[in-house]
């Protein structure tokens, strides 16, 4: 076995640093070391073949960055708090992996993991929350997909007409509301 340069060591623990570290505050990470020093200096003959991936076999698709996340969260609780509403605010990206929660202060106990459920549902379809109850007129088992919350109180967030994250919002009186306040959400991210 070849021994790796400094370089080639420094960088491999960085990307391993990166991945663990990542994982310890909730970031998704992906890293890929390859020393170059290695590769470069042995012969092409023993070189392994790389698999790759043409660019006709990927998609690109596009998320929300931390900090419009947490924007849109903010601006989401405090719609709500200026009506004097104690909710919690869920953001949650394409996958429906959330990516920001906020509880408001008095926010029920439920309301926090209904929030990322509405968020997890309007992201899912594409749709607001209050627009799939009414599809549960025609398909009552749609409620039994796992971590949906079919309630009003949830809106998605799009990008070229396609969902990117989804908001969702729990803890006020009605949906109604927590939906307004979900729009409210999505419209700070309008700028």
């Amino acid at each position: 076995m070849k021994k790796l340069s400094i370089r080639a060591r420094v960088l491999t623990g960085a990307a391993a640093t990166a991945v663990v570290g990542g994982s310890v505050l909730g970031v998704a990470t992906t890293a890929t070391a390859e020393p170059a020093a290695a590769s470069a200096a042995a012969p092409a003959a023993a070189a392994p073949a790389k698999a790759g991936v043409g660019g006709k076999d990927l998609t690109t698709t596009r998320h929300l960055t931390d900090d419009a996340a947490l924007e849109a969260a903010q601006a989401a609780l405090k719609a709500a708090e200026k009506d004097g509403q104690r909710v919690s605010v869920a953001v949650v990206d394409r996958n429906g992996n959330t990516v920001v929660t906020l509880r408001g202060d008095g926010a029920g106990p439920q309301s926090y993991e209904s929030a990322e459920r509405k968020a997890y549902t309007a992201v899912s379809w594409n749709a607001p929350t209050s627009d799939l109850v009414e599809r549960l007129d025609d398909a009552p088992t749609l409620k039994d997909i796992p971590g949906t919350l079919f309630l009003a109180g949830g809106a998605p967030v799009q990008a070229n007409d396609a969902p990117i994250a989804g908001i969702g919002v729990a803890g006020a009186p009605s949906g109604a509301q927590d939906e307004a306040y979900a729009e409210a959400g999505v419209a700070a991210l309008d700028h």
